[in-house]
């Protein structure tokens, strides 16, 4: 084989791969251990859903620990994602800060509701009475907006409590370490509880004095259980009780899993995009990408002739194998990420253009075909090296500010503008080479050759 067509086999198995990937009716990857679907993840604003910015909610002048923040962070991504909202995207923005996406989120009220869940779980003192959930109480553990007022909704003015009560906070969530999902002797559901060494001493003292009392536990001051204490409970494990059904007894666990964040957060903005607003962004973008790329296939095969045809090809193995990693990876596609795939389709055939010109300039300067194609590439790679990497490094750049600043627009269109560059340098400089020698050892070469355009 000769060394020009070494490449044929890889290329032709990727293009087979890519295609396969980005079939529509893909069944996706089922080997094994390994079941995993293959689709496009779309951002918010091409499918719809709500955006919420949560905040530590701590006075301006108190810093906020970097690793309680990292750990809220997860904290409130588990939770969400515990709560069945699929692909939501949560990250930090600053250093106080955190950014939710919840990319096709049908309900946002249910949503927005669910991110304002996520701040403070207390087990407060209520003594011998008992509160339906969803009353909203006052407790001597308060901190940044939670000062305020208490608010008099319908269920604390039907429970009969007055704005000046306050309840004592025992301890908060940030003392369990793990609740979970069990059964009773008689099968029924119940909530186990787990609380770290300094939780179970306070656990300890408390039901050692207060056996036969209700410890409520409160989440973000709403009562979402109301447990009695049965006995002294020396270990820190303990189990609720209730006529719970599963689903009443899995929430629940959920609530005191994720719900125990070392910095309380507030909901300071949040935004909801329309399903059809986001179907009509993504129409739009598929025809400018579509419109795009037939201009410069057009262009290309005009202006160059059979190399440019050549570069056409190229192109669309370029497109195939980018759109297949997007689904693989996968990259959650948003509108500025589009921007990036399409704005990559110019620089894959702008280092085509770089290419053919020296490959005119080695022609003219007397060299044979096979020799103008060689060193037209040799001598083009060092300029479309340096330019390609100065892209690269400025997407890295642009990912990073994204990363930390909670950017996420800037993010996406980073990420896939330095995949589409890294694949463009491959069809570029390997697949429009190979291509253009497998049609040289096919045709008869002349010393003019007018299909190439000069």
């Amino acid at each position: 084989m000769k060394k020009s067509q070494r490449w044929v086999i890889p290329i032709l198995i990727a293009l087979a791969f890519a295609i396969w990937v980005d079939l529509p009716s893909n069944p996706g990857i089922h080997i094994g251990n390994i079941d995993r679907s293959i689709d496009f993840h779309l951002g918010l604003d091409l499918v719809g859903g709500v955006q919420a910015l949560l905040e530590a909610d701590l006075p301006p002048d108190v810093t906020v620990n970097a690793e309680a923040m990292r750990t809220s962070r997860t904290i409130v991504e588990n939770r969400v994602n515990g709560l069945g909202v699929s692909e939501a995207v949560v990250q930090l923005a600053g250093d106080r800060r955190i950014l939710v996406e919840l990319p096709g989120e049908q309900d946002p009220e249910k949503a927005i509701s669910t991110i304002k869940q996520t701040a403070l779980l207390e087990f407060a003192h209520f003594g011998d009475q008992a509160y339906p959930p969803g009353t909203v109480i006052k407790t001597d553990f308060v901190t940044g907006s939670q000062e305020q007022e208490q608010p008099q909704t319908e269920e604390t003015a039907t429970a009969g409590i007055s704005p000046e009560t306050v309840f004592h906070t025992v301890m908060t969530g940030a003392m369990l370490k793990n609740a979970y999902v069990t059964q009773d002797k008689l099968g029924k559901p119940i909530v186990a509880i787990e609380l770290n060494d300094e939780g179970a001493k306070v656990f300890k003292d408390y039901t050692t004095n207060n056996v036969g009392q209700i410890l409520a536990i409160i989440l973000d001051k709403k009562v979402i259980s109301t447990p009695r204490i049965q006995d002294v409970i020396p270990d820190g494990h303990a189990v609720i009780t209730g006529d719970f059904t599963i689903e009443e007894a899995n929430n629940l666990a959920i609530q005191l899993r994720y719900g125990a964040l070392p910095v309380p957060l507030k909901v300071v903005q949040s935004k909801t995009v329309g399903p059809t607003l986001g179907q009509d962004s993504l129409r739009k973008s598929l025809f400018a990408g579509i419109i795009g790329m037939i201009s410069i296939i057009l262009f290309m095969a005009i202006y160059y002739r059979l190399p440019g045809f050549v570069a056409d090809i190229a192109l669309i193995i370029y497109a195939a194998v980018s759109l297949a990693l997007f689904k693989l990876i996968p990259i959650t596609l948003t509108l500025p990420g589009i921007a990036g795939f399409i704005l990559t389709i110019g620089v894959a055939v702008d280092a085509n253009v770089l290419i053919f010109e020296r490959l005119k300039e080695e022609l003219r300067a007397g060299r044979t075909i096979r020799q103008a194609i060689d060193l037209g590439w040799n001598r083009a790679w060092p300029s479309i090296r340096d330019s390609n990497l100065s892209t690269i490094i400025t997407s890295l750049i642009l990912f990073w500010f994204g990363s930390t600043f909670g950017a996420s627009i800037v993010k996406g269109f980073a990420l896939t503008l330095a995949i589409g560059v890294i694949v463009s340098l491959f069809t570029a400089i390997t697949v429009t080479r190979t291509i253009l020698h497998l049609v040289l050892d096919n045709i008869k070469a002349t010393e003019k050759p007018t299909w190439f355009g000069i």
